[in-house]
């Protein structure tokens, strides 16, 4: 069991420099997923190698950044989010100046690996945001910071592009290296650790599951089309993928602090949530695996637009930047419905995209309308997606509920490319000993990705409401100096029905092991003495009180006639939440 507790050495943000500067380092670390994209085609001969061998090269990335995710999470709970964003920040930078300065096929899949492994800054920055921003600017923050993964994939496309076509491939690596030691200094500058800490320890049996899990399962998926989907290699990684997944989970279950909290992850908020993160990381690659081969496919071939590399990578770049600006947009429509609302809106607006896009592609024009319908749809999607995790999450679990659910993105997008590049290879037509892709493949892979989206709706329907979602297993704020108001009759911690949440402390009751303390009585005194409030812990120790005003308080428990111990904390003021866990060491929990 893991909570949260503040640490009154670290100051808040003001919120005018935390949010460009994640969003910036998102964008960095996401750019590493399609850094070398336009030169994909020409790695075996630029490494030496064969076509396979050379599939390694942006297959390490995408496994390094699936098992970092998660990991750095809940290492971000831990010991601090920000400290783990510039570890992962670090890490990036070093792989790229491995890759910097190579041209061997297993010098190279190690610094590329080592790229991938910064894929952990996205939830770390979603946390950071969560712990330190104001509520008014939390939902937009959030939503630039999710999307950032599509933003700096559309625009690493086209400036990608436009370095291959005029200077060495390895000046690719030089500048991901540059943006990650700007992204780190800009990090040390406005970014403040986050006061929220785990109380606990890392889980190292469970990251090590977890990774041997990832790998065995994704490997097959991105190497399927090269060994052949009902090869013994394929089926057998499959088999073992499923076997040590299990025996993780049922691992994870016994374990008092687990790397990934098996038993929020089954909430229907939560679950339900992330199987439509799946869904919309399908159909947010589709775009990228078709959109630049249509469009630089020669136009001998009677559906190819002839176009040059740049010019295919600035037609896709409206999907990066439509994203981008519908940040502010999520705001909006989530304020006033919801997250969930708002994610069906964007998948929504997803499946109109890619059923409109079946019948233009026929001009370059027409790919850049489809880019920028399908980004405002992703865009929202995506926005909404760390909204609805952190809605259903305690706050000590922000960081590994988040790498979970950017986990899920990253099997999409690998389903994706496995299945896209399957049915692009099987319809290919031969011209001169060249396998070409045909529109009927374009076409198959965005009626795949509308099915995807599609499922995603159904999925996404299954989520709570924002009515019930609200009153769903988390405590309502209360506080009152009478105690009378908490006898057996009453719910200990809860509001009665028709009060309204505030502003104040909450946490758990729990004895030195760890043990939860149900009828724990907390007393809130504040800085002249007088009670401000007082609670019974309910059955899983949780508390809530509220307070009048910012300031200085004392938390006092007592229990089974133990106590009372007093807990010293402050709250900012506002509408913010304070976590504060209670210890009483000689408590036998009732």
């Amino acid at each position: 069991m893991t909570r949260t507790t503040t640490d009154p050495r670290t100051r808040r943000p003001s919120g005018s420099g935390i949010v460009p500067v994640l969003a910036f380092a998102g964008i960095v670390v996401a750019v590493m997923q399609t850094l070398l994209v336009p030169v994909i085609k020409d790695l075996p001969e630029l490494l030496g190698t064969s076509p396979s061998n050379a599939t390694w090269v942006m297959t390490s990335t995408l496994l390094a950044g699936a098992v970092a995710t998660p990991i750095m999470g809940r290492l971000g709970d831990l010991y601090g989010k920000r400290r783990m964003l510039i570890a992962s920040l670090a890490v990036m930078v070093v792989g790229s100046l491995i890759a910097g300065f190579t041209s061997e096929l297993l010098v190279m899949i190690v610094g590329r690996a080592l790229q991938g492994f910064a894929m952990g800054a996205i939830p770390l920055g979603i946390g950071l945001m969560r712990d330190g921003l104001p509520r008014e600017k939390l939902g937009s923050a959030m939503a630039l910071m999710s999307s950032s993964i599509g933003v700096g994939g559309g625009l690493a496309l086209p400036v990608a592009a436009l370095v291959a076509q005029h200077a060495d491939w390895h000046a690719l690596f030089f500048g991901s290296a540059g943006l990650g030691a700007l992204s780190i200094l800009l990090t040390l500058v406005f970014v403040p650790e986050s006061p929220m800490r785990a109380v606990g320890t890392f889980d190292v049996w469970g990251a090590l599951g977890l990774s041997a899990g990832l790998v065995l399962f994704l490997l097959p998926i991105t190497k399927g089309s090269d060994w052949g989907w009902t090869s013994g290699t394929t089926l057998g990684l499959f088999g073992a993928a499923a076997v040590v997944l299990l025996l993780w989970g049922l691992m994870e279950l016994r374990v008092k602090a687990p790397l990934v909290d098996l038993r929020t992850t089954a909430r229907p908020a939560v679950l339900f949530t992330n199987l439509a993160s799946i869904m919309v990381g399908v159909a947010f690659y589709a775009v990228s695996l078709v959109l630049p081969q249509l469009l630089q496919l020669p136009t001998s071939t009677g559906y190819g637009l002839g176009q040059s590399m740049v010019v295919a990578g600035l037609c896709v770049a409206p999907l990066g930047l439509t994203m981008m600006f519908t940040a502010p947009v999520y705001a909006r429509i989530s304020a006033k419905y919801g997250p969930k609302v708002t994610l069906m809106i964007g998948m929504l607006i997803i499946a109109v995209g890619y059923g409109a896009g079946l019948g233009l592609m026929s001009a370059a024009w027409q790919t850049i309308v489809i880019a920028v319908v399908l980004g405002a749809g992703i865009g929202l999607a995506y926005s909404s997606l760390p909204a609805l995790i952190i809605g259903a999450v305690p706050a000590s679990e922000t960081g590994a509920a988040n790498g979970l659910n950017t986990l899920m993105r990253s099997i999409g997008t690998s389903v994706s490319s496995a299945v896209i590049g399957m049915v692009l290879a099987n319809t290919a037509n031969q011209v001169g000993g060249v396998a070409v892709p045909t529109m009927q493949g374009f076409r198959v892979s965005f009626l795949i990705a509308t099915g995807a989206v599609l499922l995603g709706l159904v999925f996404a329907a299954f989520l709570p409401g924002r009515r019930a979602a609200a009153n769903a297993e988390k405590p309502h704020l209360v506080a009152s100096s009478e105690d009378a108001e908490y006898g057996e009759a009453a719910s200990p911690g809860l509001v009665p029905a028709g009060q309204t949440a505030q502003a104040g402390f909450r946490g758990r009751v729990l004895t030195a092991d760890g043990v939860p303390v149900a009828r724990a009585k907390v007393t809130l005194i504040d800085r002249r003495g007088r009670q401000a409030g007082a609670t019974l812990s309910a059955e899983g120790g949780d508390y809530v009180l509220a307070v009048p005003s910012e300031g200085a308080y004392v938390l006092a428990v007592t229990a089974g006639g133990h106590g009372p111990l007093a807990s010293g904390a402050s709250h900012p003021g506002g509408v913010r939440v304070v976590e504060v866990d209670l210890a009483l060491p000689s408590v036998v929990p009732a």
